[in-house]
């Protein structure tokens, strides 16, 4: 069997230091509730170009390093702090120990392995570093890591981080920065906020330290339960600008008032692929579905003001719920309106409402608990993945790892050249049945692979 070999591991350090005192960053309880699920990871797949490998991984190693002297605290470390009442103070101490960067070689595979398989090969995981690692490890495992690797035409560059240290508007913040210093630049044209955001201490919410019911021993104790399991796969489907404005129309005709007028494009579009979903689970038409919704709060946050630049976690979830009758017998419309009630729902007070909340009575994420019978969006169209260009070219595909992989995960991403891609893991069994739905499938398109 095919395999991927790695050729060299190094730590790559902040190229400027500004000090030697090593800054310490309290979390926030967007931060917080993360420690227990798995970090971010997603990659970009590249075709190969005349720079030969040696000099790709010289170069991004180099630029790697100036990249993150404006992230130090994706070069530190977490540290936790117990207390006498079995409860833990986490921090991130941005203290220079560096990244991990791994050059990796699958020989065997080619590009068109990943972005022409009807399923995702399971190989693919293998080209993510920090594989089964938990969020609370990063007191002794880099919050940042990256594996070049080298296919038989062309590169894969995977990038594993922390999911304390940011969520995705976090980490594309950081790939297209690292890009850009690759391309030459030498300041960034969207420098990253690095204070974390707090309440004013009237509320109870301070930049003080949050203790968490925790203690080492516990988070060692939790355990890893992620991982995609052999019964479940991976596929991305492709959604052209088209087809989604096909759907959007469909949706909005279906509602009655200007209520129709707040559905958008991606309610309309995930509000199809979970009526497909749930059409093919051979579910009772009383029985209750959930779909999972991640609500940035960046645009929210007026006071005090969250900076769009803001580098941390700003991401609570809201949940549509619904019946199996109502969602399938109400129409594409039905289910995206209960997805835009949801949405509206998120207003600054409702998101400090929680923040206040979490303070008083920490409830902390686990693999479990976001999974159950519910589907789960993450990572949004809006982020600028095929920006990506290191020098060589924009990428051609974009994949995610086996962290946070659970039945009922989906990953949005925008499409190479236009409109919306989304990876879907769930059972065999219902992917082959939603291949075989006509209905869902009328909305697919065909990708059309783009080459340097």
């Amino acid at each position: 069997m095919a395999s991927v070999k790695v050729i060299s591991t190094s730590t790559i350090h902040a190229a400027n230091k500004a000090s030697t005192v090593e800054e310490e960053i309290q979390l926030t309880p967007w931060d917080l509730q993360l420690l227990l699920v798995d970090p971010i990871q997603k990659g970009l797949l590249y075709r190969n170009d005349p720079v030969t490998p040696p000099i790709i991984i010289q170069h991004l190693k180099h630029s790697l390093s100036s990249t993150l002297s404006f992230f130090p605290p994706l070069a530190g470390r977490l540290s936790v702090t117990e207390h006498d009442d079995n409860t833990s103070s986490v921090s991130v101490i941005c203290n220079n120990s560096g990244a991990l960067f791994v050059h990796a070689v699958a020989g065997d595979y080619s590009v068109n392995d990943i972005v022409s398989s009807v399923y995702t090969p399971h190989f693919v995981h293998s080209l993510f570093p920090l594989n089964r690692v938990r969020n609370h490890e990063g007191t002794t495992k880099p919050l940042l890591a990256v594996q070049v690797t080298e296919l038989n035409d062309g590169y894969f560059i995977g990038c594993t981080m922390n999911h304390v240290v940011g969520d995705g508007t976090s980490f594309w913040h950081f790939m297209n920065s690292w890009a850009e210093i690759s391309r030459g630049s030498e300041k960034l044209s969207k420098p990253p906020v690095l204070e974390r955001w707090f309440l004013d201490s009237g509320h109870g919410c301070s930049a003080s330290a949050i203790r968490v019911p925790l203690t080492k021993e516990k988070m060692i104790q939790s355990g890893y339960y992620g991982f995609v399991s052999e019964l479940q796969r991976e596929r991305v489907f492709h959604f052209s600008k088209d087809k989604i404005a096909e759907l959007k129309t469909k949706a909005k005709a279906e509602i009655e008032g200007e209520s129709k007028n707040k559905i958008s494009s991606l309610q309309a579009l995930l509000t199809h692929l979970w009526r497909s979903v749930v059409r093919n689970q051979g579910l009772e038409p009383d029985e209750e579905v959930n779909y999972r919704l991640l609500i940035g709060g960046r645009g929210r946050m007026k006071s005090p003001a969250l900076a769009e630049n803001y580098f941390g976690n700003a991401v609570q979830d809201g949940t549509v719920s619904m019946k199996v009758k109502e969602l399938l017998e109400g129409g594409l419309g039905k289910g995206a309106l209960e997805m835009r009630k949801i949405v509206d729902l998120h207003t600054e007070e409702k998101m400090k409402s929680y923040y206040r909340g979490w303070v008083k009575n920490p409830r902390l994420l686990t693999e479990g608990g976001m999974a159950g019978n519910a589907l789960v969006t993450s990572s949004s169209p809006r982020f600028d993945v095929y920006g990506n260009d290191f020098g060589w070219g924009k990428p051609v595909a974009v994949r995610s790892g086996a962290g946070n992989k659970s039945h009922g995960k989906i990953t949005v991403f925008a499409g190479a050249e236009d409109g919306v891609d989304i990876e879907v893991c769930l059972s065999y069994e219902i992917l082959e049945a939603m291949g075989n739905d006509r209905g869902f499938m009328d909305a697919v398109s065909l990708r059309r692979l783009i080459s340097n």
